[in-house]
């Protein structure tokens, strides 16, 4: 079986020391970052729901998180989600979601802040080093599949779903994760242009994602 493959393989190519440090990077940023933010958003006066609720609105957190939890369940692939996270089409989607998380990040926010110690560790690792590591093992250990062009629509869900939510929340809170998608003080059209500028980002990269699976399952065939 494929998964048989996939996991042999670990002993002779290393992977299995590479999906252990994945995770472990993974997880450790993550409860770093949570860590980190909940003491400081309890100082400014929020309660600990109003913190969890703010946390889990950063598509940087929920992708992190959706990463390590796939990778985590790779850990066995014959549970249920070790098999639905196998699947070429559902590990694509998670890089290029942790992809965009990366480029948006280095590209459009770095110089918006400027976090010093632990916060900065956490913030390298989340932004920068664990798109990269999940991106590597996917391209050095998943399988890959013939996927159909119209995958990298189907992809898009997730961050439409993101969208409405936040943008939601933001109308009754006025509190928007990122300042690009700041309604309150960048009116409608502006953050309608930002929204479609993204929108275009995932697809264009989902794309390319897509064309990486299919030519590396003609290189194999």
């Amino acid at each position: 079986m494929e998964q048989d493959k996939l996991y042999n393989n670990y002993t002779v190519t290393g992977g299995k020391w590479l999906h252990i440090a994945t995770v472990s990077v993974l997880w450790f940023a993550l409860i770093l970052q949570i860590g980190i933010a909940i003491p400081n958003y309890l100082q400014t006066g929020r309660t600990l729901a109003g913190t969890l609720v703010q946390l889990f609105s950063f598509f940087t957190i929920l992708t992190n998180l959706l990463a390590a939890l796939s990778m985590t369940a790779l850990f066995n692939i014959n549970s249920r989600l070790g098999k639905y996270f196998f699947q070429p089409h559902v590990f694509s989607a998670i890089a290029l979601y942790i992809t965009i998380v990366g480029l948006v990040y280095n590209l459009v926010l770095r110089n918006l802040w400027h976090p010093t110690g632990l916060s900065k560790l956490a913030d390298e690792l989340l932004h920068s080093v664990n798109p990269v590591l999940f991106v590597i093992y996917w391209l050095a250990y998943m399988p890959k599949a013939n996927l159909k062009w119209t995958q990298a629509l189907s992809w898009l869900w997730f961050p439409l779903i993101y969208s409405v939510y936040i943008f939601i929340r933001g109308s009754i809170s006025h509190l928007y994760p990122y300042p690009f998608l700041d309604v309150d003080k960048l009116g409608i059209p502006q953050v309608a242009i930002n929204s479609l500028f993204m929108l275009i980002a995932f697809l264009l990269v989902g794309f390319l994602f897509v064309w990486i699976n299919r030519i590396m399952v003609k290189r194999k065939s």
